[in-house]
């Protein structure tokens, strides 16, 4: 069995979200306040945003923040700050990659009465910001929403 070095790969990590997605979770748990992991050009239009340079994981979150954060290795700690942001009543809502076997998925998803997983069917096809429009391709990996509620 040949399984493509994509899936492991964090070569890509900039997946932009399917604005129909956030339209539809903007609907259940927005609109929100803040994007926690987005660019310059705020393509999401939130009222708060940070971008690379801001560094969400140092900044502190407002209810209800949105997080679609670089995929890659640094995806623990941004799973790790939802986790800890709803410690201080901050909810969040995550588009990640839907990797059951990973440790931050146990740490901190998995069996937390507080969170809610949604596996998306099928592959997103992720958004490219720049060019205004769905990508070309589906996403080689499975897609999940994790809620962390506020208290």
């Amino acid at each position: 069995m040949v399984v493509s070095k994509v899936l492991f790969s964090s070569k890509k990590q900039d997946w932009g979200t399917p604005p129909e997605l956030f339209k539809e979770l903007s609907k259940e748990f927005g609109p929100f306040r803040l994007d926690a992991a987005t660019r310059e050009s705020n393509p999401l239009n939130t009222l708060y945003f940070y971008t690379e340079k801001d560094d969400g994981l140092k900044q502190p979150w407002m209810n209800p923040t949105y997080v679609n954060p670089p995929y890659g290795r640094g995806i623990y700690n941004w799973v790790k700050k939802a986790h800890d942001e709803q410690q201080f009543g901050i909810g969040t809502v995550m588009l990640i990659p839907a990797r059951t076997d990973t440790r931050w998925f146990h740490e901190f998803i998995y069996k937390n009465r507080d969170v809610q997983v949604r596996f998306l069917k099928g592959r997103l096809k992720m958004y490219n910001y720049d060019t205004k429009e769905q990508h070309q391709h589906l996403a080689p990996f499975p897609s999940m929403v994790v809620v962390f509620y506020s208290s």
